[in-house]
Order: C-alpha cells, then structure tokens, then sequence
C-alpha cells in the first residue's frame, strides 16, 4: 500500500489531481512539470520535452493527463491494490461499527434530544406526521407503552427526513426497543466512516490515508456519541457527506468529458488543434448525473436540519470554481464566460431544483395528512395577493416562516450552551446523560459510580485538526492546492455560518455536521508528514512511523475515554480523571 500513498506535499501541476506519490514517475518527467533544463532546448533536466506542440497538447490523453492525472479511479489501480480500494474502508467502517452496535440499548431511557425526536419519529411512523404527546409522555414510552401518543398535531420546527430515518429502525425492531431507537443512527455513522474512508482515497490518491481517516472518524467520541443517540445531526452531517463525495466524483467526471469532447473537435480539426470558436467557451459537457445525485442528497440533507442551505450554497459554489479552472487548464480561452453560461448555468438546475424536489417530497406525509399543523392555513386565511399558489403550498410556507422565526428568537439560556468560538477546541461539550448508580447495582461495586454520556471529541484529534486547518490555509493561498481549498470549504460552511447567530442558544454537537471535513483536514497534514514518493527512503520511513505512532496514540486515548462516551458504570474517582477541562463538567 505504501507504492500507492499519495501526499498533499505539493500543488498539484497543470490543476491535476495526481501527485507524485501516485505516478511511479518522478516528478521531473511527469507530463506538466516544469523543472527547465538547458536554456533554449525547450527540456527539463532529465532530457524530456516540458512544453508541448499545441497539437500534441490538445490529444484526448493529453488533455486527460493536465486535467485529470494518472490515478483516476479504483480500476486504474494495479490490480494487486484494486481489493484494498475497497477492504480498507469496510475494514474501517467495521472497527466504528462494533464500537457503534456494542451496548447500544445502553442506557434504556431517552437521552437528550431523544425525547423529541425518537416520539417523532414513532408519530411519523404510525400518522405521517408528527403528533403530540401527554405530560410524562417518556415513562411510558420507555416502558414500551407508545399508544398514549395524542390525536393532536405538535408544533415541530425541524424537517422530517431525520426522524423517518429514526422511524425505520423502530419499524425495524419496534418502538419499545432501545436498540431500534438508535439502530438507524448507528448504521448511519457506521456507513459514513466507509464514505469518508473512500472519499480520502479518492482526494488524496492514497490507500493509505484513506485507512487513517476511516480510522480517526472510527474512534474520535463525538462522532461515536452521535451515532449512539437518536440525534438529527448524524443524519445531517451523512447527507452532507455524500453530497461531497458526489461532487467528489463529478469533478473528475466533468474533467473527463471535457477532454474527451474537445479532444475530439481537435482530432477534427486541421493542424489538431481546436478551432478558435470551439476554444471560446468550450463545449457543452452534458447531463452530470454526479451532481443530480448531489442535487438529492443535499435536498436530504437539507429535509433533516435547514443549516444544510449553507452547505448548498458552498458546495454549489465549489463545484463551479473546479469548473472554471478545469477549462482555463484545458486550454479554453474564454474560461470564464464559458465555464459560467455551460457550467454554472448547468449546476445550478442540477442542484438547486432537484434539492428543492427531494426537500418538498419529505414533506409527503404532511401534505396527505388531515390533520398535521398548520395543514389547513391557507384555507382559514384567504389571501388576495398570493391565493394562485396551491393552498396546501401556501400552508406550507407559512410553517416554514413560523418555524423560522422560532429559530432565530432561539436564545433561552441553557447549562450546556456553546459558543461557536468554543467549539474546535471542545470548551463545552454537551451533556447528553448522567446518572449516579447506587452500591450494588451491576457493574458498582463501590460507594461511588458514574455512568455518563458526554459528546466530547478525542483531545488529540480534535486539538491537532484545528491546528492543521491554519496548514490547509496557506497551502491553499500560497500553493493553489484545490485539495486543500475543497476541504476548508466543507468546514467554512459548517462552522462560519453559526457566527451570525451570536444571541442564539448553540451545542456544540452541531460541529458533527462538519466533523468530517476537520478529519480531512487532518489526514492532509499526515500526508505532508508521510512525505513523497521522490523523497530519500529514511524521510519516508520517518514520516510513516511517525503517521502511525499518531493513529496509535488516538486509540489510545479513545480507548481511555471510551466510557465516558458509552455511559459504561465506572467509579466517580474515574470519571473526574478523564474530565480535562472543568467546563467539561
């Protein structure tokens, strides 16, 4: 695997996604290397030709080499690699998923947030839509006893994708389980370390850090603690993640097309080149079904929390910049112009509407209800002005506009309230259940025992990531590496965003949603420690050791704080141990 490791130790040329570490070659004879040889001999050191014929420029391998690289997907791995491509990420994903299953019905009883969306969750799976529950509604509930849910409609201000996933565990093991409560959450962040795993590879060209990344995400806490509570955001932060990968994909895709179709009108041409009109804007590149896929999995994303819009808009963003840059690379002449009205034009119905569908049919059990809230508003409410949109659309929009008025007023103070300021360096974890076991009950055998679950990330990740998003920072600004550029976009629109809000009540469980994006982060600068292919044999050995004394050391420490993540009984004296900060407490 170490053959394959490819580093973001250096920009990729010409926009290419390989690095030296994924072409055999060294860098000096890679197709758009520019170390110049003699003067006027138009050759690199080596003796091969750095500047093409604009002929030869514009063949279709050409054109692929600048724009995509050597390495594009798994079949392009030797064939002895092709099986790791996938076993590394299901081997990472079955690490985080027996730390995910294990004593998942532990404790028995709804924690946090569960109280809201677990019944929700039962209510949509028996009505369609959420409906109201009687004071101390959780005893029976928790005593497997759910049929004293009410026939009244509940007010709820969060869309319903979220809680129908919590629902089809319960449909799966029934109401009265705690497993089925938490089973969705957990398969869900269980599959989203086998995304990330193939999504580093994907990034980074490397088998190897894409092992790291599946296991960083397997074994940091507040990850675990979201995938063992019924929470909206662990749903939240897969969607987003897919959306990437799906973007991920398209990127390539969009760089293929585009060599292969201006490759051909150059083939067409007299002299091999493409025409000066082809050369304008560049061609059309089609139906990117990578971003309609995209486009459905933000509507998700956005269907279980609306702090998804951010990532909507960054995304959207994101994908038509590598756009841009794919045709300035490719030789388009007006880059710009073209890749704006071919590509940006194109993205836009792509995500956009399709997110807007997917987000509207969510709402599918509320619109075929009776008796929902707010269902039947339009109807007491006639309006002059807006009385041509269907009623049951106008409806809707109002609870929209209510329940965002109910966010933004949002500011009731709150024991574990975080800043956002607070959050990437875990000042104020959440508190999602303690309990003080008496003597002689299982697992306590002493006079004082703990069992707590608090969403605090491990230190070593979480504290080193922060430090590497300054790293991606400059090589993003000082060496145009679009890596690192995709990466802090997917934490800027998750993190940024909450600094508006400064009076509103904020957790910081909200940072799972791009908790990915900081592993990616990480797993960048453990590829600048891992080094180049090109670099001496100690350099590489050195960084090597030192990456895995890194991952080494992160289960370790997950492994010491694994109780307090996992509400296992342990003794009070135990508890205060691993409670490094006080405001931890």
């Amino acid at each position: 695997m170490g053959n394959v490791t490819q580093t973001p130790m250096r920009p990729a040329e010409a926009g290419s996604t390989a690095s030296a570490r994924a072409d055999p070659r060294p860098d000096s004879t890679r197709p758009g290397a520019s170390s110049p040889g003699p003067a006027g001999t138009g050759r690199n050191l080596e003796g091969h030709r750095w500047i093409s014929r604009p002929a030869e420029a514009f063949t279709r391998e050409a054109l692929k080499e600048r724009l995509i690289g050597h390495i594009r997907s798994w079949r392009d791995f030797p064939p002895s690699l092709r099986l790791w491509f996938w076993l590394i990420p299901a081997l990472t994903a079955v690490l985080g998923g027996i730390l995910r299953f294990v004593r998942l019905d532990t404790p028995h009883s709804l924690v946090f947030d569960e109280t809201y969306y677990v019944k929700d969750g039962y209510s949509l799976l028996v009505s369609g839509y959420e409906r109201a529950w009687p004071d101390k509604a959780n005893d029976a509930f928790i005593a497997g006893n759910p049929g004293v849910l009410l026939d009244s409609p509940e007010y709820v201000v969060h869309p319903p994708v979220g809680k129908w996933m919590i629902a089809a565990g319960m449909w799966l093991f029934g109401p009265e389980s705690s497993f089925g409560w938490r089973f969705s959450a957990a398969l869900t962040g269980t599959l989203s370390i086998f995304l990330l795993a193939l999504i580093a590879q994907k990034l980074f060209r490397s088998l190897t850090l894409g092992a790291v990344a599946g296991v960083l995400l397997a074994v940091d806490g507040h990850h675990l603690v979201m995938s063992r509570t019924s929470l909206l955001d662990i749903f939240l932060m897969f969607w987003i993640l897919a959306a990437f990968g799906a973007l991920l994909m398209d990127r390539d895709d969009g760089r293929r097309r585009l060599a292969a179709r201006l490759g051909r009108q150059a083939a067409a041409s007299p002299g091999g080149v493409p025409s000066r009109l082809q050369l304008a804007a560049g061609p059309w590149l089609g139906i990117r079904w990578w971003r309609l896929a995209a486009g459905v999995c933000l509507g998700l994303a956005v269907g279980t929390k609306w702090s998804a819009l951010f990532f909507l808009a960054g995304f959207g963003l994101l994908t038509v910049l590598w756009d841009l840059s794919a045709r300035r690379i490719a030789g388009v002449h007006g880059w710009i112009a073209g890749g704006i009205i071919k590509d940006g034009l194109a993205a836009f119905v792509s995500i956009v509407p399709v997110a807007a569908l997917v987000y509207t049919a969510t709402w599918t059990g509320w619109f075929r209800s009776s008796n929902a809230y707010y269902r039947h508003w339009a109807e007491s409410n006639p309006s002059a002005q807006w009385g041509w949109i269907p009623d049951s659309l106008r409806s809707l929009a109002h609870y929209h506009l209510e329940a965002y008025k109910f966010h933004q007023g949002l500011s009731a103070e709150h024991p574990y309230e975080a800043s956002a300021w607070s959050w990437l360096v875990m000042g104020r974890p959440t508190s999602f259940f303690y309990e003080s076991p008496k003597q002689g009950t299982p697992g306590c055998d002493l006079t004082n025992c703990t069992s707590a679950i608090l969403s605090v990330g491990n230190p070593l990740i979480w504290w080193s990531a922060a430090i590497c998003l300054g790293v991606l920072l400059f090589w993003w600004l000082g060496r145009r590496d679009w890596r690192a550029g995709a990466v802090l976009a997917g934490v800027g629109a998750g993190y940024l965003p909450w600094f508006m809000y400064p009076e509103r009540t904020t957790f910081f469980f909200y940072a799972v949603s791009f908790e990915p994006f900081l592993l990616l982060a990480l797993v960048y600068c453990l590829g600048l420690v891992l080094g180049r292919r090109t670099d001496p044999l100690w350099r590489r050995r050195s960084g090597l050791y030192l990456v895995a004394l890194f991952v080494v050391a992160a289960v370790l420490l997950s492994a010491f704080f694994y109780p307090v993540w996992t509400a296992e009984v342990i003794s009070y004296q135990d508890w205060r141990f691993r409670m490094w900060m006080p405001s931890w407490i």
